[in-house]
């Protein structure tokens, strides 16, 4: 498959152009197979398992912050996957935008929706797309939901994608980030010592009130609401949730 073309966004720094790439080539080169076993049911070594526990509470931890009745609502799930989230958001109701950079996992994701008994109803829901997550032809949206999907970009340039969807956005944002701690912090100064095209764009870790401190600066239009880290083996991600007053 081809890549998906690039839309042009108010996040256009060198830094953040150069981190989506890296990403697209990992999930085109080599990913794909790997994040379909660990979002499914087959059975993963000891690691993984940690991994695949760690992202179950963690989705479940963002869907408790959304409404339990989510008909009539827009919402985005920036960075899809394999489509847990935003399948569990279209059986509440909504519609659904799931949009990934790799085409290959939103045919897994679509696939799987199709696979359910339930499928041709929910996949009226949901809208597959592949490219950008800042796509301005997206439109607007009541919630954004991006699980682990801005793990990889720095403080500056997270918040600059998070101050571009707060223009769109008319109640919530809920994001994840890597919060620095010295266990992250080795793992990925450990990764740096594999060959490049053996390893996955780098986990950016972010010290939680810094970032606090540049939401306030430049997403003012939205305040901070819940946080909870999840913790499990080898998966540790800060849920951060982001309201309007």
């Amino acid at each position: 498959m081809t890549k998906a073309t690039r839309s042009a966004s108010s996040v256009n720094t060198p830094a953040y152009e150069t981190r989506r790439g890296q990403i697209e080539d990992y999930f085109d080169r080599s990913a794909v197979k790997a994040w379909e076993q660990l979002t499914s049911n087959a059975p993963v070594g000891r690691i993984r398992a940690t991994v695949r526990a760690g992202r179950e509470r963690m989705r479940y931890t963002l869907m408790s912050w959304l409404p339990q009745d989510l008909r009539g609502a827009r919402v985005l799930d920036a960075g899809c996957g394999t489509g847990a989230l935003a399948l569990d958001a279209a059986r509440r109701g909504a519609q659904v935008v799931a949009i990934d950079l790799s085409p290959q996992l939103v045919d897994v994701a679509r696939r799987r929706v199709d696979e359910l008994q339930s499928g041709a109803a929910l996949s009226g829901r949901i809208e597959w797309r592949s490219g950008d997550m800042l796509d301005m032809q997206l439109g607007s949206f009541d919630h954004v939901v991006a699980m682990d999907s801005l793990i990889h970009y720095d403080e500056a340039d997270m918040v600059r994608l998070l101050e571009s969807w707060s223009q769109r956005t008319r109640s919530s944002m809920l994001f994840t980030f890597a919060p620095h701690t010295p266990l992250l912090a080795a793992m990925r100064s450990l990764g740096r010592l594999f060959p490049r095209d053996n390893r996955a764009p780098w986990i950016e870790p972010v010290a939680q009130k810094s970032l606090h401190a540049r939401l306030s600066r430049g997403v003012p239009q939205f305040s901070l609401g819940r946080s909870e880290r999840i913790a499990s083996g080898f998966y540790t991600s800060q849920a951060q949730e982001l309201q309007r007053p």
